[in-house]
């Protein structure tokens, strides 16, 4: 199971996609030639039965493949949202932050900064072991930010800029957990074998139950292509760091709260 789940994370999708097309064109010709070699056996048996088994596969592999891509898309939009929220959050810790005396404004700002870094190198962290450096460093300057909140609301107490900046430094540290969990929210494995186990048997139950002797290539191009695509689309989605559908759009919002230090030039 270790591997098979490898298998789809690990390796480039335009593989993926061609093993699945040579694996459809595959199964369709064996049952093709299974349909011609049982029909010269036996000559009373005919695929007319077939066609309520193709069309319940088929229809079955159809309902499959589009709860499965609604899942990604919304998946997709949960990552989207996210992104922007953590911006949001990050920001309003940032402006909050003008509330201290000038010294400890300094140092949070300096902080920020480097929060605002460590987030945007999670974004662009392609393998597992640099995401996981930049969560390990995320947390080391969330501690050092909230140790620095919790000096100050107790040394120099202020009710009202306290209560406004510990539940917003709070949510600024648990989106962080919150998007790892959308990043790893994906179709489950299962789902995504037994869509592909539907495709090349669905192209196999074509294949023994076509009445010609000459093969439909183009119905055949056209299942294997629509089918394939919807596939490759739904493990896009899923690999929101390394495919072509990605949230780099939303993620400009994080890169931009750098504009927030540019007046002060925080080193």
């Amino acid at each position: 199971m270790i591997l098979l789940n490898a298998f789809l994370y690990s390796t480039q999708l335009w593989l993926i996609a061609f093993i699945l097309l040579v694996g459809v064109f595959l199964f369709y010709l064996l049952g093709s030639k299974t349909g011609r070699y049982i029909k010269s056996k036996r000559p009373e048996s005919k695929a007319d039965g077939m066609g309520p088994l193709e069309g319940a596969l088929l229809g079955l592999l159809s309902l499959l493949l589009g709860f499965t891509l609604s899942q990604s898309a919304s998946r997709y939009d949960a990552r989207r949202t996210l992104i922007v929220q953590e911006a949001n959050d990050i920001g309003t810790v940032i402006l909050r932050s003008d509330m201290y005396q000038d010294s400890i404004r300094t140092r949070f700002k300096k902080d920020l900064k480097q929060y605002v870094e460590i987030r945007i190198a999670y974004y662009d962290a392609t393998d597992e072991g640099e995401i996981n450096k930049s969560l390990s460093e995320a947390e080391k300057i969330s501690a050092r930010i909230w140790d620095r909140v919790m000096i100050s609301s107790k040394k120099f107490p202020d009710f009202v800029r306290d209560n406004q900046m510990i539940p917003a430094v709070n949510s600024m540290f648990d989106i962080v957990n919150n998007r790892d969990a959308s990043r790893l929210a994906r179709v489950p494995d299962p789902i995504i074998y037994l869509l592909m186990i539907l495709t090349v048997f669905g192209s196999f139950i074509v294949g023994y139950a076509k009445k010609e002797n000459k093969n439909d290539w183009i119905m055949l191009t056209l299942y294997s292509v629509m089918t394939i695509a919807t596939i490759f689309v739904i493990l896009d989605i899923d690999r929101p760091r390394r495919g072509f559908i990605q949230t780099s759009v939303p993620h400009e919002k994080i890169n931009q709260l750098r504009n927030l230090f540019h007046a002060e030039q925080i080193q």
